[in-house]
Parts: C-alpha cells; structure tokens; sequence
C-alpha cells in the first residue's frame, strides 16, 4: 500500500486527554480520549493519521479505527514517518535479529505485537512457514505486504490466522487463508529436546504455545525419573518436555481429541510412546475422576486456557484458577512438585498467586513457591502495556 505522509488526516486529543502518555510511549489511544467528531468518524479501519494533542502538536504517526475502543494504535513516535514497505522490512529485521540471538532454529514467536513495533500483529515462524495474526485493521490491510517481506526473509509459507478475538472488535473478517505457499500436514518442532507437532490450520491459535518453552524447561528439570501429569496439556506441552528430561512417564489431559493425537505423535517421534499416555475429557472432571481413583504423581501441571482474557471476567476466571489448584494439589505426592499457569492478562500476578494458594489450602495441601516463571524472552514486554506480559507460571512443592 502507498502511504502519502503529507496527506494523512489528523486525530486530536480531548483537552482533558493525557498526552504524556503518548509522549512517554504508550502505544494506544482510547476512544474516550479523542475527538470524535464527524470528520474522524468518518475515517475507514486501519487509516493512518496524525494524532494530535489538544493544542494541535503533533504526537505520532497512528493506525485509526473509531469503531474500537482503541481509537489509535501507535505505529511510529514520528508524525511524519512513512508506512511502507521499508518500515514492514526494517521492524521484522530488528524482530529476527533478536531471535537469531536467542535461538539456534527457526522456531519462535517472531512478531509479538506491541513490543515489537507491530501494534495488533502476532506472527510464530516454524522453519520456513509462518502463522500471521492481523489483529489490526491498519496490518490486516497490508498481509500482503508483510507475506511477501517474510519471503524476503526465506519464509515460504505464509497463512493469515483469522481466529483472534480481538478481530470482531476490529471489524475484520473471520476467514483464514493461505497468503503464500501451502502446509498441509502437521510439522514437527524441536523444542527444549522434545518434538511437537504444530498444525497450523486447524490447531489452537498458531499451532502451538511457544510461550511456555522456558517454563516447559524448568518442570523438564524436576521431572527426572518422575511420573508426569499434564492438564490442558494441547500438544504435549509440558509431559513431551518432562519425557525429554528423563520423566519416567507423562499423561496428558485434554479436551480435544486431535490436538492429544498430535501429542502422541510427537511422543512418537522421540522414541517415547511407550511411557506416554493421554486421558481425553473435561479437565476438572479428570482431575476429580483421578483424585478418586487415588492416582498420584510426583509432578503435576496445569496449563489451562485464559479464564480471564478481560477485567469483566476477573472473579469468575480467579475461581477457575482456585478450582484447578484445589483438584490438582491432592495429585502431587508428597515432596513432589506442582505448576500452575495462567496465560490471562487481567488476572494479574499477585492475584493469580493468591487463587492457587487459595486453592491448594482448601485442598488441605501445604507447599512452598519455588518458582515464578514468565513468557519466554521471543515474547518481550512492552513497559507500557502490561497485557504484553501475560504468561505467569507458579511452581510449588509440596510438603505433605
């Protein structure tokens, strides 16, 4: 797309509006924070403009979409910069760059939104394949663009993942497509010694949680020798790290019958199958069903979907977590060791960590926290949005 930076439209902020913000770094600008008047209604998804303050100061170049609670998305602190090609080219190579650094294959979250410059944008490379999340009208407008710049980059394969929540607030369409190239079976990712199978059409979000690599790591270095239970386990998360740690053995416990047919699979692959069980169901009714059968492991996991994605769920999502803690807790033996995550923003550390306390001591468990693990260091942290820092993964051990 051309972009005529002369020509852009402006969008001002209300007197009352905190341009600090904004000039501090902050990469969104609410609705209730601008003048909506007719001229900025008007204005189509994804327009770029000059965002203004209330004396007319330019503050920044911006993505607009009036018909979203975030009325503008920061894309560069520079009222004039252009949003090109070279700009797609020169984001994606400083994203690459850190991952080149960090990882030894092509397998990691490239793009993680916000904090790598790409407001609204998610893109997880496996090899020379890519899953690009264009949860905003601005990036959702050039996936093209951003398809042929991955090419460029020596990624092949290029699918526009359409299933992000946050696409209906955005006004955009649910259809997933190939951009480039096609991959119609599942791949396998090497990942912390354990390989996952990552289907990238018909899998959970990208395919597969490159999030929890870190913490997958640490339990893998608890589970030496022990009995593994993994709860919500997706594709193999957690119990296929723990089996390329030495576990003894692993069960993975899911809903979805072909996401723990991947995890088999991959299971497979590493030689492991035989040590490898899977248990397909509801969770809690698992759980309760293994607590009943008197089943106890010297490592459990639970890694549950987000139960609370906003504030308005907060108190329900905080009694979900309590719930997990308080059936897995009995499982773990004692001396053994337990990890509980969350991957909802708005269920932040301190009150995610007092629910699995919580929880554990209905259970008439005691334990100690060792451990606080976060999103791995391909999933940096905006300092000024803290939904970029979601992940939180607490293990404890368990005395009695």
């Amino acid at each position: 797309m051309t972009d005529d930076a002369t020509a852009r439209p402006r969008l001002r902020l209300k007197p009352k509006a905190d341009a600090r913000r904004i000039r501090h770094g902050h990469p969104w600008v609410y609705l209730d924070d601008v003048v909506a008047d007719r001229r900025s209604r008007a204005l189509a998804p994804g327009t770029l403009a000059v965002l203004e303050d209330a004396e007319r100061a330019p503050l920044a170049t911006v993505a607009v979409n009036m018909g979203s609670r975030i009325a503008a998305r920061v894309l560069s602190p520079d009222a004039e910069a252009a949003i090109d090609g070279a700009f797609l080219r020169a984001r994606l190579a400083t994203a690459l760059a850190h991952r080149e650094r960090l990882y030894d294959a092509p397998f990691y979250r490239l793009i993680h939104a916000e904090a790598d410059g790409m407001p609204g944008v998610v893109i997880d490379r496996f090899g020379d394949a890519a899953v690009v999340q264009p949860n905003a009208a601005w990036a959702d407008a050039r996936a093209e663009e951003i398809a042929a710049t991955l090419g460029e980059m020596g990624i092949a394969h290029v699918l526009l993942n359409a299933s992000g929540r946050a696409r209906a607030t955005e006004g955009l369409s649910d259809e997933t497509r190939w951009l480039a190239g096609d991959v119609e079976a599942a791949l396998p990712v090497p990942m912390n010694g354990a390989t996952y199978m990552a289907d990238l059409t018909g899998g959970q979000k990208t395919g597969l949680f490159y999030d929890q690599r870190p913490n997958h790591a640490f339990v893998a270095g608890l589970a030496r020798e022990a009995r593994v239970l993994d709860v919500f386990s997706h594709v193999g998360g957690f119990g296929l790290a723990a089996l390329a740690g030495g576990a003894a053995s692993a069960l993975a416990v899911d809903g979805s019958a072909p996401a723990l047919a991947l995890a088999t699979e991959g299971a497979t692959r590493m030689g492991r199958a035989a040590d490898f069980a899977t248990r397909q169901g509801d969770a809690f009714a698992v759980m309760t069903a293994l607590g009943e059968e008197g089943a106890r492991f010297e490592v459990v996991v639970a890694d549950p979907p987000a139960f609370a994605p906003a504030k308005p769920a907060l108190t329900a999502g905080l009694r979900a977590y309590e719930r997990v803690a308080r059936l897995a807790a009995p499982l773990v033996e004692p001396g053994g060791y337990l990890t509980l995550c969350s991957c909802s923003h708005a269920a932040e550390l301190s009150k995610f960590r007092a629910a699995c306390i919580r929880g554990i001591g209905r259970a008439g468990r005691t334990g100690q926290l060792i451990h606080t693990g976060f999103a791995g260091p391909d999933h940096p942290v905006h300092p000024q949005l803290a939904e970029t820092g979601y992940l939180k993964a607490l293990t404890f051990r368990m005395l009695d």
